[in-house]
């Protein structure tokens, strides 16, 4: 669908009169529906990519002679959230097909993370150029240190409690992963709140102007900091009272089983019955 678009676009014609030349030759459909089933296959977490290195120049085609990047591969880069670049290669080295699968697949665009290597693939392509014409990909395990994590902190002191509990929510609607306050004292011994706010880096200066609309604040400080997460999966449990929605967590080997409180405060209500009784459970343990 991505080349089918970006071919649509570059003649100017409605999605559905593109024609099947146009999106893909057979060993076009190949590669992507081979891709396909060998990333169902492998099934991983993620799937992180170096920058995209594209030549330049131009080169024959069946339009005749376009500029590299080809229009199609251009246009699914501005389409998705591929970091490219030009090299010095006078040459194509991304085709739409194989620009269309980075685009669909990967995640995140950078070097290779530190992870403990299973398997490598190698490919290697026909053209003679002056680099090594090889793709290369790398199957193993992370220990992810997410640095895609921001905190955002700022000191109140001429803010009511109502207000400071209002916009507590506010952030959390909108992305916030964490808000807290934390009592200090000011100038002027003044009794105060520090509002502190971690997020996605995607998600700081909407959260920023939530503070600042939100708050007296007149200024927020932030830093970007590293994060090791585990992996987790949301389950539901079937107990004698319901069905509980909770966490499944692993850390090197062991499970561990998080309740969410809200389906905790649900069943708890709904059978009439302390909340503590539903963190006896067995399954929880």
């Amino acid at each position: 669908m991505r080349v089918a678009k970006a071919e649509s676009k570059v003649h100017n014609k409605p999605l559905e009169e593109v024609h099947f030349h146009e999106v893909g030759a057979i060993d076009s459909i190949i590669d992507i529906v081979g891709t396909a089933i060998l990333i169902n296959k492998i099934n991983p977490d993620k799937i992180i990519s170096s920058v995209v290195n594209d030549g330049y120049g131009f080169i024959e085609c069946a339009h005749g002679k376009m500029s590299v990047p080809v229009p199609a591969t251009s246009e699914i880069f501005a389409n998705s959230n591929v970091k490219f670049r030009q090299i010095d290669v006078d040459t194509e080295l991304v085709t739409p097909t194989g620009a269309a699968i980075i685009a669909e697949l990967a995640t995140e665009f950078g070097g290779l993370p530190a992870m403990t290597t299973e398997k490598i693939g190698w490919g290697t392509g026909f053209k003679d150029l002056k680099i090594p014409n090889i793709l290369k990909v790398y199957l193993g395990d992370m220990q992810e240190q997410n640095e895609n994590f921001v905190v955002m902190e700022t000191n109140v002191d001429d803010c009511s409690g109502e207000i400071l509990g209002y916009t507590q929510e506010k952030l959390f609607q909108n992305g916030a992963l964490d808000v807290f306050y934390t009592p200090i004292f000011m100038k002027k011994n003044r009794p105060a709140y520090r509002l502190t706010v971690a997020c996605k880096k995607e998600d700081m200066f909407k959260l920023q102007n939530i503070m600042f609309r939100e708050t007296t604040t007149i200024g927020i400080r932030y830093r970007f900091e590293s994060r090791t997460e585990l992996g987790r999966e949301f389950i539901e449990i079937d107990t004698k009272y319901g069905k509980l929605k909770a966490k499944k967590v692993e850390n090197d080997g062991e499970i561990y089983i998080y309740p969410e409180y809200e389906s905790m405060k649900e069943l708890a209500e709904k059978n009439n019955i302390p909340l503590k009784e539903l963190y006896k459970i067995k399954d929880l343990k």
